[in-house]
C-alpha cells in the first residue's frame, strides 16, 4: 500500500507531462489508413521524428512541411478541403528517403466519442444486431478505437486503428457512435469518420486533466479525495473483500433460485480489475484523450455519468464536472467544437435522488455555447443499466447535429427543456423550450408531475397543456410554489413535444436531497 505521503509527489506527476522520445519516423496513431479528414477546416497531421528532421506532407495536390521540435514532435495544417469519398493516399517524407504512406484516405465529417460503458457498448450488443449486420454496408463510415490505457500523466502518443464499416466488423462499432454517424451520413452525404475512446465504469474524474480538476476548490477537494484512494488502494485487502462479496453474492443468487424467485441484484465488481481499467483520476485523460489532440473534429459527443450517480451529492457536483470536461477539452484541442452528451435514462424502480440530479446537473451544462443534450427518460431499461436501445440514442443526438451543426430541418432538435414558471393562485404554470406541439405521449392525462408548496411537503398533481406551457395544481396544495416532473430514476411520465421527443425530468425548487 502506498503511503499517502506520497499525495504530493504523484500529483505533480500527474500535473506534469512525460516527456516527448522521439525514435523511428512515425506518424500519431490516428494519422494512418483509411482514416477521415475533416472537411472545411485546417487538418492536423503530425507524428514524430528525429529532433530538428525535416519532414514533408502531400495530399490531395497539396504540400505541406515542417521541422521536428526538441522533442521530436512535428506537425502541418493542410488547407481546408472539400468533402471527398474517393480514396486517396497520405505521403510523409523525412531524411534520407524516409516515407510513410497512409492509405484509404476520405474526407468528410469527423466526431469523437467518449465516456463509460453505454458509449463503448458495441453494435452487436445492441437491438437487433443481426438486421443491423445485414444492412451494415456504408464503406464511407470509418470507426476509429482508441486502444491505449490510462496513464499517470499525458502520453502524447497512443494506440488505435480505423476500420471501414462492413457487415463482418460493424459489430464492434460503438453503438451510439454508429448510429449517430449512419444518420449523419445519410443525412449530409458525405464520409463520416467516428473516434471511439471510451472504458466502461469509469467515473468522469478519469477523464478531466489534473490540472483542470485542481483549478476550483470543490473539484479540487473531489480529486484529492480520489487521489488518496487511488494511493491508499491495499490490493489484498480489496482482494479478500471482493471474494468475500462475491461469495455471498452467489450464496444470495442460489437461495432465489432455489426458492424459484427471481435475482435482479448485479454481481459485485472486482476492485483490482477496475482499477486497472480506469488508473486513477485524471488517467483516462492523460492515456486515451491528450494522443488524439489535435486530430481535426467537426464536434464532440458524451455518455457518461453512471460512474457519479452513486448519491445526490456526487451528481450535484457533476454539473461543474462536466462542464470543466467540455470546456478543457475545447482548450486541448484549441477549437470550441460542438459538444453534445446523452442524459441517462430511466433505470430502475426507484425514488433515489442521484439519477434525477444527475440528469439536472447534465441540463444546466447547456449553458454553455454550442451544447447539446439528447433526452432519454423513456428509452432505458429499468432492470439493465446498459438500455440495449442505442439506435434511438443515435438518432436523438443526429437530430441535434443536424439541426445545429448542419443547419438541416429536423423534426426537434430536443426534447422540451423547462425554461421558466410562474406560481400564481392555485396553480404553478412552466414554460418550455423546444416544446411545440406539447403532448402526452399515448394520449391520455399527464403523468409524473408533483407539487409542493412553502411546506415542502409534495403531492401528485395533476397538469394541463396550454401551447407551449403545462398548468399544474393539486386540491391537495393551495397555495403552491414547485414544481417536480419525472424526479425519480425510473419515473413514470409522459410528456413530449410534437416530434414524440421526451421532456427531461426538472425541478423549479432548489431545496436539499431529501434521500
Amino acid at each position: 500500500m502506498r503511503s499517502p505521503r506520497l499525495l504530493p509527489l504523484l500529483a505533480a506527476a500527474i500535473l506534469g507531462a512525460a516527456p516527448l522520445l522521439a525514435a523511428e519516423f512515425r506518424l500519431a496513431a490516428p494519422i494512418s489508413d483509411h482514416m477521415v479528414l475533416q472537411r472545411g477546416k485546417p487538418v492536423a497531421i503530425w507524428g514524430f521524428a528525429d529532433a530538428g528532421e525535416k519532414v514533408g506532407v502531400e495530399f490531395g495536390g497539396q504540400s505541406k512541411q515542417a521541422v521536428a521540435d526538441g522533442d521530436g514532435r512535428w506537425d502541418v495544417r493542410l488547407d481546408a478541403m472539400e468533402a471527398s469519398a474517393q480514396p486517396r493516399s497520405l505521403l510523409a517524407t523525412g531524411r534520407d528517403g524516409r516515407k510513410i504512406e497512409v492509405k484509404d484516405v476520405l474526407v468528410g465529417e469527423v466526431w469523437l466519442g467518449s465516456g463509460q460503458s453505454n458509449m463503448a457498448m458495441s453494435v452487436q450488443a445492441s437491438n437487433a444486431f443481426e438486421a443491423e449486420k445485414a444492412a451494415a454496408n456504408f464503406p464511407l463510415i470509418r470507426h476509429y478505437q482508441e486502444s491505449s490505457t490510462h496513464a499517470d500523466r499525458p502520453k502524447a502518443e497512443g494506440k488505435g486503428a480505423w476500420s471501414a464499416c462492413t457487415p463482418d466488423n460493424v459489430g464492434r462499432f460503438s453503438a451510439v457512435l454508429y448510429f449517430f454517424g449512419r444518420e449523419i451520413h445519410r443525412e449530409v452525404g458525405v464520409p463520416v469518420g467516428l473516434i471511439n475512446t471510451s472504458v466502461g465504469g469509469t467515473p468522469i474524474e478519469s477523464w478531466v486533466s489534473a490540472e483542470t480538476q485542481s483549478s476550483d476548490p470543490e473539484t479540487k477537494a473531489n480529486f484529492d479525495a480520489r487521489l488518496r484512494d487511488h494511493l491508499a488502494f491495499d490490493e489484498r485487502k480489496s482482494g479478500e473483500l471482493f471474494a468475500k462479496q462475491m461469495a455471498s453474492w452467489k450464496a444470495a443468487a442460489a437461495k432465489a433460485k432455489k426458492e424459484g424467485k427471481a435475482f435482479v441484484v448485479r454481481a459485485p465488481r472486482d476492485p483490482l480489475a477496475m482499477r486497472r481499467l480506469k488508473g486513477g483520476p485524471a488517467g483516462l485523460y492523460n492515456g486515451k484523450v491528450v494522443n488524439l489532440a489535435p486530430y481535426t473534429l467537426r464536434g464532440m459527443l458524451w455518455y457518461q455519468g453512471e460512474g457519479n450517480a452513486h448519491n445526490p451529492q456526487a451528481a450535484a457536483l457533476y454539473q461543474k464536472q462536466l462542464s470543466q470536461l467540455v470546456t478543457s477539452w475545447r482548450t486541448l484541442w484549441q477549437d470550441e467544437v460542438p459538444f453534445a452528451w446523452v442524459q441517462l435514462p430511466n433505470y430502475r424502480d426507484s425514488e433515489a435522488e442521484g439519477w434525477p440530479l444527475m440528469r439536472e446537473s447534465m441540463m444546466k451544462v447547456l449553458a454553455l455555447p454550442k451544447t447539446g443534450m439528447a433526452v432519454t427518460i423513456d428509452i432505458g431499461d429499468p432492470k439493465d443499466i446498459h438500455p440495449k436501445n442505442k439506435q434511438d440514442v443515435g438518432k436523438r443526438l443526429s437530430y441535434w447535429a443536424l439541426g445545429t451543426v448542419y443547419d438541416r430541418k429536423v423534426p426537434a432538435i430536443c426534447g422540451p427543456l423547462p425554461s421558466g414558471h410562474k406560481a400564481e393562485g392555485a396553480s404553478v404554470t412552466v414554460s418550455f423550450k423546444h416544446g411545440e406541439g406539447l403532448k402526452a405521449r399515448d394520449g391520455g392525462t399527464l403523468r409524473g408531475f408533483l407539487i409542493a408548496g412553502a411546506d415542502k411537503s409534495w403531492k401528485p398533481a395533476a397538469a394541463r397543456i396550454e401551447g407551449d406551457k403545462v398548468v399544474v395544481s393539486s386540491p391537495e396544495v393551495s397555495a403552491p410554489v414547485a414544481v417536480r416532473y419525472a424526479w425519480a430514476e425510473n419515473p413514470d411520465c409522459n410528456l413530449v413535444n410534437g416530434a414524440g421527443l421526451p421532456a427531461t425530468s426538472f425541478r423549479t425548487d432548489d431545496w436539499p436531497a431529501t434521500k
